[in-house]
């Protein structure tokens, strides 16, 4: 008992000179990623000491199973958010938001009266992390999102017609309703669950990641799609409360970004046999990069049919398989062109990590364009067969089963390859510094 407590005391002690993947059952850090005791060969033991931060977990978890631990949801914000479906059903009959300027105001009002209310009730969450008021605040809009798609849908009534009406009235297009929706279930649901890990000081990096992504993508789609679309002639003041929705991901992500690594039970051992195999021993990854290949030349041939490409092939498409594409609210062409421009290098990169080892940059930009295309491709779909979508521009019934596999594999393939990296991380890590370890058999 006496080593056990000086060992949590001080830590395990490194002879100079000496390195931690040198030695059998040691741990360490390589390449910024926290290492768990036990060769490759002998595994984790349960009840074996490790050097305080370590991650110990059984193996039959998996490797990247730390990565994956879900979060509990944040009660307090649950109800708090829920707030939102008295208070939109009685600003309908408030007179003053019948006008532009006062949908302004009043929202303004709301948003600072909940801030403060946020403040007052989660003050230490707050010091500890101030993204915790940010998904605080975020989780009641998100509320507010769902509320206006389902009455947009006809599912419910006299709760947010008065701001789709004098606020922001593109939210009643068929892609302002599918971006409430994602932003009303998906995004509500992670703020929950950020919240939820920063209240028990658990790690939230790889949850941020993913809906760092996805925040980005829908302002990047959806801003210049109000200015350039059919509806630009409709923008009301409320647009420029918009601003901070540009600025709060950037900090947002800095902030995720930053964070520490989740660890990982991934030995020096396990990190140097992952990354001796070579691309035909790993079948996963092999029909990863055949994915991506595919993938890639679907984004670059839809790019080219939106920029009104005269091949015979890009007419057939547009006309025939995705009319959508020509809708004057101009929603779906910056989707095609944003996937050019940003997903389509990613994938590129990600086809070169897959194939050389030691790219570290993959596990989080894999998280952060999973959560990307996931809401990209949600909108999209949702938006090419909805009714609010003029029917000339809708996906003809004969097309419906080549668009939707077509569209759901490609919003698959990066949660796929997101998943692939967090499970088995070892080949993305870099590799431990010093020759190759030996590890002899104890007897």
């Amino acid at each position: 008992m006496e080593g056990r407590g000086h060992w949590e005391r001080e830590g395990p002690r490194r002879l100079p000179g000496s390195s931690w993947g040198n030695h059998n059952g040691g741990g360490g850090r390589v390449g910024g990623t926290t290492f768990a005791p036990g060769g490759a060969e002998s595994g984790w033991v349960p009840g074996t000491l490790a050097p305080r931060g370590t991650a110990t977990q059984e193996p039959s978890r998996g490797p990247g199973a730390a990565a994956m631990d879900i979060p509990p949801l944040a009660g307090k914000i649950a109800v708090l958010s829920l707030g939102a479906l008295p208070l939109s059903f009685a600003l309908n009959y408030v007179s003053l938001l019948s006008y532009p300027l006062g949908v302004v105001l009043m929202s303004t009002l709301i948003l600072g009266l909940l801030s403060l209310a946020i403040y007052s009730l989660s003050r230490s969450d707050i010091y500890y992390d101030p993204l915790y008021a940010v998904f605080a605040v975020f989780a009641f809009t998100s509320v507010v999102d769902l509320l206006i798609a389902l009455q947009e849908d006809g599912y419910m009534a006299g709760f947010m017609a008065f701001y789709t009406k004098e606020g922001e009235p593109y939210l009643r297009t068929a892609h302002g309703v599918f971006i409430c929706y994602w932003d009303g279930i998906v995004h509500y649901l992670l703020y929950l669950a950020m919240t939820g890990a920063i209240r028990k000081r658990k790690s939230y990096r790889n949850f941020g990641l993913y809906w760092l992504g996805s925040f980005i993508m829908s302002i990047l789609v959806f801003l210049p799609g109000n200015i350039l679309g059919k509806y630009s002639s409709e923008i009301r003041p409320t647009f420029f409360l918009t601003i901070p929705f540009l600025l709060v991901p950037c900090w947002a992500g800095l902030r995720v970004f930053n964070q520490t690594q989740v660890p990982t039970c991934c030995t020096p051992n396990m990190v140097e046999e992952d990354q001796r195999k070579g691309l035909l021993q790993r079948p996963v990854d092999l029909a990863l990069i055949i994915y991506l290949i595919f993938a890639a030349f679907f984004t670059l041939f839809r790019g080219l049919v939106v920029l009104d490409c005269p091949m015979d092939a890009c007419f057939v498409y547009i006309y025939q398989y995705e009319p959508y594409l020509r809708d004057p609210v101009t929603y779906p062409k910056v989707q095609m062109l944003v996937n050019m421009f940003y997903v389509l290098p990613f994938y590129g990169l990600a086809i070169y990590a897959l194939i050389f080892p030691g790219c570290s940059w993959l596990p989080d930009w894999a998280l952060v364009f999973a959560g990307a295309i996931g809401q990209a491709q949600f909108s999209h779909m949702g938006a090419s067969m909805h009714l609010r979508t003029p029917f000339t521009y809708r996906v003809p019934e004969d097309a419906w089963a080549s668009f939707f596999v077509c569209n759901l594999l490609y919003a698959l393939g990066p949660h796929l390859l997101a998943f692939r990296c967090l499970w088995r991380p070892a080949f993305f890590l870099r590799p431990p510094p010093g020759p190759p370890a030996h590890h002899e058999k104890q007897h």
